[in-house]
């Protein structure tokens, strides 16, 4: 089945997705869960959820693009798939991590510390998108969604020694002391 854009689509792994570009082999589709992705046109177990009426232009009839950035935005926002820029402190640039080995004839491992601070970076962004989706979830009892926060919390505790990492406080790392 061809879809187009604007299609609403179910995915068997991540779920209600939106077409929002239709390649000669592939669908670029914005997916709830998973953000933004290409799938194969031969993938067949994808089911259609809502037909998009296309136009010229290729915007669905009846949005305008304005609202068509809006929707797609809460979306991602909500999903955690737009990652707000998130500076390393400028004495940090251009530095590098060295990890050495209690034994001095093993080789050191060394890492660009922007490589590092990245990592850290989506790091708590993952947590955050696990815990919209702990928030949100429509099983788990209002006692089971506290104490995996807690949990969650704890995480972040644990992870503020990175702090010094980042440019900006807002950014910073905060375990039950700092919540």
């Amino acid at each position: 089945m061809e879809f187009t854009a604007g299609s609403r689509v179910d995915h068997p792994k991540y779920g209600e997705g939106i077409v929002s570009k239709v390649n000669i082999t592939s669908y670029e589709i914005f997916f709830e869960r998973a953000g933004k992705m290409e799938i194969s046109k031969s993938f067949s177990d994808m089911s259609l959820l809502e037909q998009g009426q296309e136009t010229a232009e290729g915007i669905s009839s009846g949005l305008s693009l304005y609202e068509i950035e809006k929707v797609l935005s809460f979306v991602l926002d909500k999903y955690g798939a737009i990652q707000e820029n998130t500076p390393i402190a400028d004495k940090w640039k251009g530095g590098s991590i060295i990890l050495q080995p209690a034994k001095h004839e093993l080789k050191p491992k060394e890492i660009p510390i922007e490589v590092f601070f990245h990592k850290i970076v989506m790091l708590r962004d993952r947590l955050r998108v696990l815990e919209q989706n702990i928030n949100s979830h429509p099983v788990l009892s209002e006692e089971d969604k506290i104490n995996l926060q807690a949990y969650i919390t704890r995480i972040y505790g644990s992870l503020t020694t990175f702090n010094v990492l980042f440019n900006d406080k807002d950014h910073y790392f905060k375990g039950t002391s700092g919540s």
